[in-house]
Formats: C-alpha cells, sequence, structure tokens
C-alpha cells in the first residue's frame, strides 16, 4: 500500500516513472457507442536543465527558472515492442505555487483533448488525490488521479464541451514490474510466512 501519497507534482512524476499498464473506458454522452481499450503508459521524469523542459516554458513565455522539472508522458498499443509514436506523446513543465506546493500549474506542450499547447492547473488533497483541471479553446477538461497502492493507480476525467458533459474516461493502471522485482517479493512474502 501506499503510505505516504506523493503531494507535489515532481514526487508525483517520480513516483509515476515506469511503464504502466493501462485499461481505459470512455462513456460518449452525445452517442450509445463506449470505447475501451489497453495500453501502455510510458512515464519519464525531466530535470529542470533537461532542453524538452526548456523548450516547452520558452515556447509558452515562461521563465524557464520557475521550472522544477517535468516529465514525459508516452503512449503505445500494449503489446507493441517499437518505440512509441512522438505523436501520441506528451511533455509537461511542473511550475509549483510559491507558497503552496501542493498547487500550481503545469504546462504541456500538447494537450490530451486538444492537440495544443495549453496550461493545466493542479491540486493536491490531503489524501494524495490529484485534481487537473485544464481549459482548452473549446473544452474544459477535469482529470482525478490517485495511487491505491504502489503499483496500481486510478485515473477519472470528464470533458466538458461547449453544450455539457461530452465524454467520461475510467482507467485504472497497473505499474510493469522486472522479473526480479516480482522474485524479491515473492521471498518477502516466504520470509513473512515463514515467521508468523
Amino acid at each position: 500500500m501506499v503510505l505516504t501519497p506523493p503531494m507535489t507534482m515532481m514526487d508525483f512524476f517520480r513516483y509515476s516513472q515506469g511503464v504502466w499498464f493501462s485499461q481505459r473506458t470512455v462513456h460518449r454522452f452525445d452517442s450509445l457507442e463506449n470505447e475501451s481499450g489497453e495500453s501502455n503508459l510510458i512515464i519519464k521524469v525531466l530535470e529542470p536543465d533537461d532542453p524538452r523542459v526548456i523548450e516547452v516554458c520558452q515556447a509558452q513565455g515562461v521563465d524557464a527558472g520557475l521550472a522544477k522539472g517535468g516529465a514525459s508522458f508516452g503512449w503505445q498499443d500494449n503489446l507493441e515492442e517499437k518505440e512509441p509514436n512522438p505523436n501520441y506523446a506528451a511533455i509537461l513543465v511542473d511550475i509549483p505555487n510559491d507558497q503552496n506546493p501542493r498547487l500550481g500549474n503545469f504546462l504541456r506542450n500538447r494537450g490530451y483533448v486538444e492537440g495544443i499547447p495549453v496550461v493545466s492547473a493542479y491540486q493536491f488533497a490531503d489524501d494524495g488525490v490529484l485534481t487537473i483541471k485544464t481549459e482548452y479553446d473549446r473544452n474544459q477538461g477535469q482529470e482525478r488521479c490517485w495511487f491505491v497502492t504502489d503499483n496500481f493507480r486510478v485515473r477519472v476525467s470528464t470533458v466538458k464541451m461547449m453544450n455539457g458533459v461530452n465524454l467520461m474516461t475510467y482507467s485504472s493502471e497497473r505499474r510493469c514490474v522486472s522479473s526480479d522485482f516480482i522474485n524479491e517479493l515473492i521471498e518477502q512474502n516466504r520470509l513473512r510466512s515463514s515467521t508468523s
């Protein structure tokens, strides 16, 4: 279980680093069609001096000195072995609030709903639930994400068009772990059961 959830965006990025198996369901309110799918979500932490962090800041007219770092997000089909398509990738840059690091904004070189540069506002609740709000040109998005355990997290989002809520998504994401990590867990459980 997660004993101490991440409470700053950079901690959240660091905690999320790695490959996640994501199962997603999308409910569209303007039609009777629902979608579901599976993909890999690949997250890598970027330090403040990473050229991609600086480039996103410059493109949006923000002083790169305010950035605490960022993360790259890439998606690929679950069983695909080649590198993720850069057209389905995004760079996020963390600009926390000076007074309260649980609040802030992050810059995206590409939004999830509209593929344009965008600024999102974020806030961590006392229980570690991350809420992200994004204003696009024609849409509003809200996403919530939280860790259930160290290796399992949930994301829920809504997109509101000018005529109301258009879609909702639910994603459950499991961290892909190495064989060594699994063997280590098995050994820990074996030792725990032998001492009880």
